[in-house]
């Protein structure tokens, strides 16, 4: 594998965990403000982001590249509302998707086609997070002036479960 998508591939599992360390952070906000359903849905986010990083990892690992693991910067800790949250979700899925955008440029012109193929799961994977996040924004706009609908809104996202992706990759 070239090593410029090498490096890229490994900024890519630092941005995985970034988000993974930003869910978290969002999470114990949630936690703190007692709205546990809001915090689930935050807890199982992380989850699915740090699956994602380690399915670069084993990708990097099964071309016969090393891995280099980076600092990670420090999230926020603090937001002004649920609302002000989840516009930094959306926001945030918005930049992971320009991110994986980049990355397949970069296959693509190097001619990496196992590269490239390998990183379609996550073009579609950003279509969802990014579908996911945006509908739970909407909600919690509609429901920011009625502690009522928040308070439903907490319970529905209580439900939220974390089904992990397969990991290891076989092409």
């Amino acid at each position: 594998m070239d090593e410029k998508m090498i490096n890229a591939l490994n900024s890519q599992v630092n941005a995985e965990l970034y988000s993974s360390y930003l869910y978290l952070s969002m999470e114990s906000y949630f936690e703190s403000e007692d709205m546990g359903g809001f915090g689930n849905w935050m807890r199982v986010q992380a989850q699915e982001e740090l699956a994602h990083a380690m399915k670069i990892y084993d990708f990097i690992i099964q071309r016969g590249a090393k891995v280099t693991l980076t600092r990670i910067d420090s999230p926020p800790t603090e937001w002004k509302s649920p609302v002000n949250v989840f516009e930094h979700v959306y926001s945030h899925e918005q930049k992971v998707t320009e991110l994986i955008n980049q990355l397949v440029n970069l296959a693509i012109s190097l001619g990496d086609h196992a590269t490239n193929n390998f990183l379609q799961w996550f073009v579609s994977e950003q279509v969802e997070e990014e579908e996911s996040s945006g509908t739970v924004l909407k909600k919690v706009k509609m429901a920011n002036e009625s502690l009522n609908a928040l308070l439903m809104l907490d319970n529905e996202l209580s439900q939220r479960v974390y089904n992990p992706p397969t990991t290891k990759t076989n092409i």
